[in-house]
């Protein structure tokens, strides 16, 4: 396996001040442009912006601020976390990502998915019974668009192209492109049969239960002939200097978004018993450096995955705390991860 890759993942939630007060949306996306300068300068491998279109997020457009990180950093990765490309037009993200790309001298990433919330598609004019249609023809544009040559394409979700140009090109030739997913089989074979990387979304329950899909994921690129890559995977956390000082400081916060989101979906509310049990056993990767990094390495050994992207941030938490969490992951938890790997 080649080295490990190791990131940080926010959905640009909008955090609190000192007072405890919510801070503006403009606020919160400068705040996440000083975070990602901050892992930048620590040496995190990537930073991932998700794309969500409610009151709680302040990030609409991964590319837009993924920019404005491009002209302030020198080497991380600028990825998004996804970009829902199903209520998008792939001819303009492939342009905007191109652009970022331009900008930060081959450092954009694009992750595409279908997202795990729907606002975007009656907000854009899209029926969500073209689900997953919409998603299928798009990406299947998306793949074309990659080969930065003129396209002919033909579907029912939007304009046909008949050789068409599209610019700016990049200079690698190749836009880094992923394939964000949350745990169907059917999109996983997808993403074997575009011979894309695949990005495993695992945000709750044992790790170990997703062995399955990277088997499927390999079985799938063997047979449809594509490559391999190494799959990665993201799962919420939070680092703090102690295991307590980080349950105490995510939990309150989590449990708002949580319950906000979890009573649209018919989800009982958050238990504090549930949430210990998770933080033990499942996804939610929070403590101390030492203690994240440990679980880190385990769920990394566990499902051997080529990368791990830490979604840091879920619901309010103070600033203060925020940057601190990005600077024992940069400082402590990704050393330690490698360490423990190398042992």
């Amino acid at each position: 396996m080649s080295e490990l890759v190791l990131g940080l993942d926010t959905f640009g939630d909008v955090p609190v001040d000192d007072s405890g007060v919510p801070v503006s949306h403009a606020v919160a996306i400068r705040q996440v442009i000083d975070e990602a300068v901050l892992a930048d300068q620590l040496g995190v491998d990537v930073i991932a912006l998700g794309e969500h279109h409610r009151p709680e997020y302040s990030i609409s457009t991964p590319e837009t601020v993924l920019a404005g990180i491009a002209a302030r950093t020198s080497r991380i990765k600028l990825a998004s976390g996804v970009t829902v490309l199903s209520s998008d037009d792939p001819v303009r993200v492939f342009q905007r990502f191109a652009t970022v790309d331009a900008i930060s001298q081959g450092r954009a990433q694009a992750i595409l998915g279908r997202g795990s919330f729907t606002e975007s598609f009656p907000l854009f004019g899209y029926d969500l019974s073209d689900y997953d249609v919409l998603f299928e023809e798009k990406l299947e544009l998306f793949v074309k668009l990659l080969d930065e040559e003129p396209v002919t394409w033909s579907g029912t979700t939007r304009a046909a192209l008949e050789n068409a140009d599209v610019f700016p090109r990049t200079e690698s030739g190749r836009l880094d492109t992923w394939v964000g997913v949350g745990g169907s089989p059917q999109s996983v074979v997808r993403t074997a049969r575009h011979g894309l990387p695949l990005m495993l979304a695992i945000i709750g329950g044992n790790p170990a239960r997703f062995a399955p899909y990277l088997d499927l994921y390999r079985r799938a690129t063997e047979q449809l002939g594509t490559v391999a890559h190494p799959v990665g995977m993201h799962s919420p956390g939070f680092v703090a200097d102690t295991d307590e000082q980080a349950k105490e400081l995510f939990y309150p916060a989590y449990k708002v978004i949580r319950d906000r989101i979890g009573a649209l979906r018919g989800w009982p509310p958050l238990r504090r018993a549930e949430f210990d049990d998770e933080v033990a056993h499942g996804s939610l990767y929070i403590g101390s450096p030492e203690t994240v990094a440990r679980k880190i390495a385990g769920a990394v050994r566990t499902l051997g995955v080529g990368r791990f992207d830490l979604i840091y941030t879920a619901g309010a938490q103070p600033i203060s705390a925020r940057t601190r969490a990005v600077e024992l992951f940069g400082a402590k938890v990704a050393p330690l991860v490698r360490e423990i790997l190398e042992g």
